[in-house]
């Protein structure tokens, strides 16, 4: 019998009575191996009424409590870290390797949250005035929401609840309906981990559910990971009802190779970094920009991709595996036709790949494009697979023109020898997150996640201080004393006796 996933509601795994469930597959072999529900409208009201209800004990436990408890869930992620990701593995066709840096990711945000003292200190002035004091407090918003992506079910849904319950928040989680069995894990240890009754909830489902989230006047704050046209969507609607919004979304993250460059880093890091995951990360290099002498390299970087195979996620030799889904295969090989009939030239060809054991499972090879130019619709549209284009220019203020001149900015990365091409790069490039000499350049989350322009809608970004700060609002006291008021030293006794 197939699994039916739960819904979790007022601290309870609960069976949702829906009529609707969408099944979800193994993108390796097509067979279903779970269904998720459409949550009802009176399951979504009662986990809503749920997480008001925990938000008037949860915001008054003492923050020393709250990290205790991240304290205690990061030691359980970390105990079954194998586990979630052979979970991880099965529903998102990652290798096995792969899942487990999902999952690891992840920890080190909970980690993060741990320290959450030390993040909610406010500030404190004495003597603004004469006689005087104004301090600041970080207080909770109340109910939050986060609504992430099928590529990250482990990681990105702890970017969001553990922060944003550690800020004193209660949450509740819509998870892709690709790949629900993950986050199911996570509460699952989160529960296990002590955290209260109603603190996080979780419910199914697609548009209606989000729509949901998005119209529900008790929702103050909504975190988003998709793609751009839905982060768009979710970014005006979720203002529109005058609540913070976070929405991460597409990118076109270029590479830039200087020709004092170490060629066999550069070659090993762009492959890894274009086809690795099957291209299904916000943060993949999808374009390489070659300067000047550097376009030499070009067939090498082909004849190492070609060297490239996707496999099952428990085949240790496998570089990647599957793409999620038949209609994201589709979309790849179509984007691959596209780009020949555009006049681009294919030079690595990743459709009909074929995976011996496994003739149904959503494959498509290492594939990558030359003489790409920055009109085609290849360039343009942000691919999502394990596609490298490739595109070449004569100095290094040409290439930042080039990138600058993209909509998006996600992450960008330069490979050179030259520290005085490095910093110029750093200072001049118009992206939030750049590497150098590091081809995906994710911070640890003691920063943040930085996306800009096209890829970010909002203000305050994930994890990190910025994060904090998004899950949180600032209460500023001003206050005054008058030493007359002081009692005389002649009345009660006022001795403290310590037990």
């Amino acid at each position: 019998m197939t699994t039916r996933v739960p819904l979790y509601i007022d601290g309870e795994f609960v069976q949702s009575k829906s009529q609707q469930w969408i099944d979800v597959t193994n993108p390796a072999t097509q067979e279903v191996i779970a269904q998720a529900p459409c949550a009802t409208q009176d399951e979504m009201a009662a986990a809503v009424a749920s997480a008001k209800k925990a938000f008037l004990t949860w915001k008054e436990t003492p923050v020393s409590e709250r990290a205790r408890v991240m304290m205690r869930y990061q030691a359980l992620l970390k105990e079954h870290h194998d586990e979630i990701a052979e979970i991880l593995a099965s529903e998102t066709g990652k290798t096995f390797d792969d899942a487990k840096g999902d999952v690891w990711r992840g920890i080190e945000v909970v980690e993060h949250a741990a320290n959450i003292p030390s993040l909610l200190m406010g500030e404190t002035v004495e003597n603004v005035a004469r006689g005087i004091d104004t301090y600041s407090y970080t207080q909770p918003l109340g109910v939050c929401a986060g609504i992430t992506p099928f590529n990250f079910p482990a990681m990105i849904p702890l970017w969001m609840f553990p922060l944003a319950i550690a800020c004193g928040n209660t949450f509740i989680l819509k998870p892709s309906e690709q790949d629900p069995l993950t986050p199911t894990r996570l509460v699952e240890l989160f529960e296990q981990a002590g955290a209260p009754k109603g603190v996080l909830q979780v419910i199914h489902g697609a548009k209606e559910q989000v729509d949901f989230i998005l119209d529900e006047p008790a929702v103050k704050a909504i975190s988003f990971v998709g793609s751009v046209p839905v982060g768009q969507y979710i970014y005006r609607r979720g203002t529109e009802n005058m609540k913070r919004v976070q929405a991460f979304a597409g990118a076109k993250n270029h590479c830039v190779i200087m020709p004092d460059a170490n060629k066999s880093q550069v070659i090993s890091n762009l492959v890894g970094a274009s086809v690795g995951a099957a291209g299904q990360r916000c943060m993949a290099i999808s374009v390489a920009v070659f300067v000047g002498a550097a376009k030499e390299w070009i067939p090498e970087v082909a004849a190492e991709l070609k060297k490239v195979r996707p496999g099952a996620w428990d085949n240790k030799d496998a570089a990647y595996g599957p793409l999620i889904s038949p209609q994201a295969k589709q979309r790849v090989e179509s984007m691959i036709a596209q780009g020949q009939a555009e006049g681009a030239t294919l030079m690595v060809d990743g459709r009909d790949c074929q995976v011996e054991g496994f003739p149904n499972g959503n494959w498509v090879g290492p594939t990558m494009f030359s003489d790409v130019t920055t009109d085609m619709e290849i360039y343009k549209n942000e691919i999502f697979g394990p596609v490298l284009c490739t595109t070449t220019t004569d100095t290094l203020e040409e290439a930042i023109e080039l990138v600058n001149a993209n909509p998006y900015g996600n992450g960008t990365s330069l490979f050179t020898a030259s520290g005085a091409a490095a910093r110029k790069y750093q200072h001049e490039i118009e992206v939030g997150q750049v590497g150098i000499n590091i081809p995906i350049p994710v911070p640890l989350p003691f920063f943040s996640f930085t996306g800009w322009k096209g890829s970010f809608f909002g203000d305050l970004h994930a994890y990190g201080k910025q994060a904090v700060r998004f899950y949180s609002e600032t209460k500023t006291i001003t206050a005054r004393w008058f030493e007359s008021d002081i009692a005389d030293a002649s009345g009660p006794n006022m001795t403290i006796h310590l037990k």
